[in-house]
C-alpha cells in the first residue's frame, strides 16, 4: 500500500503530542527531552519528504497545500511554546519570539482565508520554507540545549558554544518570519484590490442615491409651487 504525502503529513501532526509527552516527561524519562528532540527531527524531516513525493508523482492538491502549512505551524508554535515555559529561552526573549511566530501566523493565515473567498490559494512561498527551516533548526537545537542544561553535562566552553548556536539560530529564525510575513502581505497585496473597488462602488451608490433624494425633493418643490399657481 502506498503512503500519500497527506498521510505523511497527519503523521506529522499526530507526532506533535507524543513530542510533548516526551519533552514533559524530564522528571521521571531522564532523557524525555532527548527523545522529544529525535521525534521532532523525525516530525520535520515528514515535511521534506510529504512535499518530495507530492511533486514527484504530481499529487500535489489544494488540501495538501492547507494541511502541510497547518502541520508546518502547529509543529513549530508547540515547540516554541514547549523551550519558552520552561525558560530554556531566557526571558523575556522567549516571549517576544512567540509572540513574532504566532502573530505573522494569524496574518498569513488572515491572508489565506481572504484569498480563499477570492478563489485564490496561497501557498507557501521561498521565504516561507526558509522561515520554517530555520524556525525548525532553532527548536531542535534548543531542546537539545535544554536536556543539557537540565543535567549539567556540559563544559563550560561547550555550553557557551551551544549558547551562541542556539541565539543566532534564533534571531536568524525570526527575521526570517518578519521578512516571509510581509513578503507575503506585499506579493498577495491584490487580495485587498477588491474590497476597495467595493467600497468605491458604494460610495457612487451612496452618491446615487443622495442625488435622487435631491431631484425627488425638487421635484415635490416644483409640483407644490404649481399647485399654489393653479389655486391663484
Amino acid at each position: 500500500m502506498k503512503i500519500t504525502p497527506n498521510q505523511i503529513t497527519f503523521i506529522r501532526i499526530i507526532l506533535i503530542p507524543v513530542i510533548i509527552f516526551f519533552y514533559l516527561s524530564s522528571s521521571f524519562i531522564y532523557s524525555g527531552k532527548l527523545i522529544a528532540a529525535g521525534i521532532f527531527a523525525v516530525a520535520c524531516l515528514t515535511d521534506f519528504l510529504d512535499g518530495h513525493l507530492a511533486r514527484k508523482y504530481n499529487m500535489v492538491t489544494n488540501l495538501g497545500k492547507f494541511l502541510d502549512s497547518i502541520a508546518d505551524k502547529l509543529l513549530v508554535v508547540c515547540g516554541f511554546i514547549l523551550i519558552v515555559a520552561d525558560d530554556t529561552i531566557l526571558s523575556p526573549y522567549g516571549v517576544i519570539a512567540l509572540c513574532i511566530i504566532v502573530a505573522r501566523e494569524f496574518i498569513v493565515s488572515a491572508l489565506r482565508q481572504i484569498g480563499a473567498t477570492k478563489n485564490v490559494v496561497i501557498q507557501a512561498d521561498m521565504w516561507g520554507k526558509i522561515k520554517a527551516n530555520f524556525q525548525f533548526f532553532a527548536v531542535l537545537l534548543f531542546m537539545i540545549y535544554s536536556f543539557f542544561i537540565d543535567n549539567a553535562i556540559l563544559s563550560n566552553a561547550i555550553n557557551l558554544t551551544f549558547f551562541i548556536a542556539c541565539y543566532s539560530l534564533l534571531a536568524i529564525s525570526i527575521l526570517a518570519t518578519i521578512i516571509s510575513g510581509i513578503h507575503y502581505l506585499v506579493a498577495f497585496k491584490e487580495v485587498f484590490q477588491e474590497s476597495k473597488i467595493v467600497k468605491s462602488e458604494t460610495q457612487k451608490l451612496n452618491k446615487q442615491e443622495e442625488t435622487t433624494k435631491e431631484n425627488n425633493t425638487q421635484d415635490k418643490e416644483i409640483d407644490n409651487k404649481e399647485k399654489n399657481i393653479s389655486n391663484k
